[in-house]
C-alpha cells in the first residue's frame, strides 16, 4: 500500500513538475515589449533582476529612454519566461489564490479573490497587461 502511494506521489509530481517547465517561453516565442514583433534572445538587456527581450538593436534603446512605458509589457514577458515570478495580487497586494486566476497574454495571473479576478477578466487584453504588471513590487526575480 505505501508503494502505491509513493509511486503515486512521484507520479503526480513529475506530470506537476512538467506542466510548470512547459509554461516556461523561449525568448524567440515572445514578443518585443516596445515593437510588438518576434523577439532574439540575442537582443536583451536586464531589467528587474532578469532578461528583457526584443526585436532588433534599438528597440533596448527606446526601452531604456522610457522604461515605466514598456515596464508592464516587459514584466509580462518576464512571466513568459521565467525571469519573474508573481509575489501578490497585483491589485490588493494581498495574499493569491491558487484557484483565482486569469490567463493574461499567456500568463496565469492569480487574485486574493474573486472581485479582483472579476475586474481583470472584463478588461481589454492591453487594459489586463496595464492593470497585472504595472507594478514592480508584485514580481520578484524567479528562485529569489
Amino acid at each position: 500500500m505505501k508503494t502505491r502511494i509513493i509511486i503515486a506521489a512521484l507520479a503526480v509530481g513529475l506530470v506537476v513538475g512538467s506542466n510548470l517547465l512547459a509554461e516556461v517561453t523561449k525568448p524567440e516565442d515572445t514578443k518585443c515589449p516596445v515593437s510588438g514583433k518576434a523577439s532574439k534572445a540575442s537582443e536583451n538587456v536586464e531589467f528587474e533582476g532578469g532578461k528583457v527581450y526584443f526585436c532588433c538593436g534599438n528597440c533596448p534603446k527606446a526601452f531604456e529612454k522610457d522604461k515605466e512605458k514598456f515596464a508592464a509589457k516587459a514584466r509580462q514577458q518576464m512571466m513568459l519566461t521565467g525571469e519573474l515570478e508573481q509575489v501578490h495580487c497585483p491589485i490588493t497586494h494581498k495574499a493569491f489564490k491558487a484557484d483565482q486566476t486569469v490567463d493574461v497574454g499567456g500568463v496565469s495571473v492569480a487574485f486574493c479573490c474573486g472581485n479582483c479576478k472579476g475586474k481583470v477578466e472584463k478588461q481589454s487584453a492591453d487594459e489586463q497587461v496595464t492593470t497585472c504588471f504595472a507594478k514592480a513590487d508584485c514580481f520578484k526575480a524567479a528562485g529569489k
